[in-house]
């Protein structure tokens, strides 16, 4: 798409910069002259020429700046939503190109017949001030005693209630307020009312900004005088007024508005589309955020210069999609959108960063995310965030959070294009990261405290409430940590360290959840960026999210590949918890010696101020030693893990331990203790939520009482029975094969050799599903009438 660089169009004139140059020139060559002539002209002729000098260069500078700043730049086509009349007479003006919005006229023509006084409220730009006079000029022959109109912004600055009083004096002939008094104030209302008393007049003040310049107006005559108000939305609520409220115009009428206002524009020399047949219009008017003056300006402007609907929608989503970091040329027709907006325009400089920077975030934020984001103290930002609501350019959200208009959302990433530089944009997204990652960590390690997977690392400080934190913030914390995704090209190295932080502690909070897509998602993005590339110990962090997150989806084959490129990859603290993990997945193999060697390895790798990381290798070795046999060794870790957790206050790892030592008490002979074990095992589940862990926990202690108290048969099968439930809807796994398994067990042993068969047959099924070979094996030998059953079979580890 081609079209002018300049945004009103045209080439400005140089004779301005000729008279600068043509007079500095002649200011110098009269300098000179000066003085060739001083000792004859008493030195008179020199002064006058130093006067003309900087006389001359100060009023081209003067006039260069006011070209580039406003002078040329107004645009000639016909934005203007309401034209008076070229006498500037106080009769009604005629709307220019008014087009659709026929119900809202409507509307407010039926207010004036029973109502004295109608305001047309709605957010600045958005064609109040058309409706209003459209619907007062089809209602003319109602009020044969006459339609006055003022404005009450004429030439940007807003009339005191003394100046609207009066102008309404002067052009009804009464007596203005001697002062801004409010008796005199009042007095001169009252001479209007007296004046209006009795006449069929419509008076339309039209921009009115604050209630305070018409409220002396209020109430009107009890007769047939009409008041019809167009303004913002702080006149809702005024006395006396019935509002009619008016929104941007839908996409038909937004698409209208553009096409009515090229078949205004001169003729291009390329043949016209029709733009109510072309589906890129519609796209936009959606991206001007279908405000009228804009989509008028930009529809004249696309007539004028023949420029491709296609072209222009093209320009503009690349002003709003490209990343905020990469810079781009920003296009005629993107210039243009902005230029128009006279809503943003009318906001506080102040306002008007906040709102651009706001498009920054792509979900709402709360009060100190906007703080970080702006830079700026927390009673700023309230004030800044009440006059952006007030005009109707963000909205809330709950909790406390705020997000701008999403019909505005592409508005306000133009302007931030065409506002801010790269390097300021850059900056602001790095607090909005640093501000997220800091508050993410906190909450992720409470997250830690509260009861954590135990093969995670956690090393953090500790805050309040971390469910709903991440509950209220997790569409905006996604959103973040997925920018990057499919282009590692689009993170700046400034904000990297942070979004990996960020990465990390949001990772805690889903692997917490069990929000394993999403989970595995944001690891594949890490591994897609620059960062990864460059510190292979990211890489591998990446790595060992992957292997734990297989082991949790029970794919111990891709859990084990995973983690050896984490062993690979991760540093000397990182290859303690990758080793680790990697060992816990060989144990899921069967590969026991490989299994032992790599959480030793883990162990002495591990820093000895990581109280938490040798608690976690020691519940590690344990379950390797219980699993080969080595029973007394695996007391030894068992127990150590256990007091450590315990100290730490990690409920979750304490039960786990336990949930061990009740098979190595059980294996020893050691009855007692292993009922003491799976006791505690189960108080300390009642505090923390681990569905699955609980399961194995109610496992293990149903399978010991079956071998250990055979009279206590009613009391295991409760266990096992609620050990399936919390299975259910789940995988099959191998402990859902042993828990069927030994829920057959005990209902053999109440007596139900139906319901004991029906479990032996489906946890053979499950267990020849997940290929455990040896549950399948005892669960035929129960099935087999000829062999007795077996009553030796391990029960799965926790």
């Amino acid at each position: 798409m081609t079209g002018p660089t300049g945004a009103g169009g045209g080439r400005p004139p140089r004779w301005p910069v000729l008279v600068a140059v043509g007079t500095l020139v002649s200011g110098v060559l009269a300098n000179i002259a000066s003085n060739l002539l001083s000792e004859l002209a008493d030195s008179l002729l020199g002064p006058a020429s130093i006067v003309l000098l900087v006389t001359g260069a100060v009023g081209g500078v003067v006039w260069e700046v006011y070209r580039r700043r406003g002078g040329p730049r107004v645009g000639t086509e016909p934005t203007e939503i309401v034209a008076e009349t070229p006498t500037g007479a106080p009769t009604l003006p005629y709307p220019a190109g008014f087009t659709g919005r026929g119900e809202h006229v409507e509307s407010i023509m039926a207010l004036l017949r029973r109502e004295h006084a109608v305001a047309v409220l709605g957010r600045r730009a958005v064609g109040t001030s058309a409706c209003a006079v459209q619907a007062a000029n089809l209602c003319r022959e109602s009020y044969p005693d006459g339609q006055f109109y003022l404005d009450l912004r004429r030439g940007g600055r807003p009339r005191s209630a003394r100046q609207v009083l009066t102008a309404l004096a002067r052009i009804l002939g009464t007596a203005a307020p001697t002062s801004g008094r409010a008796d005199a104030l009042a007095e001169a209302a009252d001479a209007l009312r007296r004046h209006l008393d009795g006449r069929r007049m419509l008076l339309v003040l039209d921009n009115v900004d604050r209630p305070e310049q018409v409220r002396a107006l209020l109430p009107p005559t009890a007769r047939d005088c009409r008041l019809l108000f167009a303004g913002g939305p702080a006149l809702a609520g005024l006395e006396g007024v019935v509002a009619h409220w008016i929104a941007e115009p839908g996409p038909a009428e937004a698409v209208e508005l553009f096409a009515a206002a090229g078949q205004a524009a001169p003729a291009a020399r390329t043949r016209r589309v029709d733009p109510r047949t072309d589906p890129a219009v519609r796209s936009i008017v959606d991206l001007c955020g279908r405000q009228p003056r804009t989509v008028r300006a930009l529809g004249y402007r696309t007539a004028q210069h023949g420029w491709r609907h296609a072209d222009v929608l093209d320009a503009l989503r690349r002003a709003v999609q490209t990343p905020p970091h990469q810079r781009i040329t920003v296009s005629p027709a993107a210039r243009l959108v902005t230029e128009r907006d006279t809503a943003y325009r009318a906001l506080s400089g102040q306002a008007r960063r906040l709102y651009r920077l706001m498009s920054l975030s792509p979900a709402p934020v709360d009060r100190p995310a906007i703080a970080a984001l702006a830079r700026r103290r927390p009673e700023q930002v309230a004030a800044l965030l009440d006059e952006l609501a007030a005009g109707a350019f963000v909205v809330g959200a709950p909790g406390d959070r705020y997000e701008i208009r999403p019909l505005l959302a592409g508005l306000a990433r133009l302007h931030l294009r065409d506002a801010e530089p790269a390097r300021a944009r850059v900056a602001a997204q790095a607090r909005l990261t640093r501000h997220l990652a800091r508050r993410a960590e906190r909450h992720a390690t409470n997250l830690a405290a509260l009861g954590a997977p135990p093969d995670r690392e956690w090393s953090l400080p500790l805050d309040d409430d971390p469910y709903g934190w991440f509950d209220l913030h997790q569409e905006l914390l996604l959103a973040v940590v997925r920018v990057p995704a499919g282009a590692a090209e689009t993170l700046p190295r400034r904000v990297r360290r942070w979004w990996f932080r960020l990465a990390v502690a949001l990772c805690g909070w889903l692997a917490h959840a069990e929000r394993l897509p999403e989970w595995e998602q944001v690891c594949r993005t890490v591994l897609a960026t620059p960062t990864a590339d460059d510190r292979p110990e990211i890489a591998g962090w990446a790595h060992n999210e992957l292997g734990v997150l297989r082991r949790r989806r029970h794919d111990p084959q891709g859990a084990a590949a995973a983690l050896t490129l984490a062993v690979a990859e991760r540093g000397r603290r990182g290859t303690a918890q990758a080793r680790m993990n990697l060992g816990l997945a060989l144990l899921d193999l069967g590969q026991l010696d490989d299994a032992v060697e790599h959480l030793e390895l883990s162990r002495r790798h591990r820093s000895g101020a990581d109280r938490a990381g040798h608690a976690l290798t020691d519940l590690g070795l344990g379950a390797a030693r219980l699993a080969r046999g080595e029973l007394d060794a695996a007391h030894h870790h068992l127990v150590r893990a256990a007091n450590t957790f315990r100290a730490l206050g990690d409920a979750r790892g304490y039960a786990a331990a336990l949930t061990n030592l009740v098979l190595v008490h059980a294996g020893l002979g050691e009855h007692l203790d292993a009922a003491q074990a799976w006791r505690a095992a189960l108080r300390e589940y009642d505090a923390v939520t681990d569905p699955t862990s609980r399961a194995a926990a109610l496992l293990n202690a149903g399978a010991t009482l079956l071998r250990t108290s055979p009279g206590q048969a009613r009391q295991a099968y409760e266990m096992l029975a609620e050990s399936c439930r919390l299975r259910e809807g789940t995988r099959a796994t191998a402990g859902l094969g042993r828990t069927l398994l030994y829920l057959g067990d005990a209902a053999a042993a109440l007596g139900d050799p139906d319901e004991a068969h029906r479990h032996w047959v489906d946890a053979a099924g499950v267990c020849e599903e997940v290929g455990d070979a040896e549950g399948q094996a005892a669960a035929d030998a129960r099935l087999t009438p000829d062999e007795p059953a077996a009553d030796d079979e391990p029960a799965l580890r926790a």
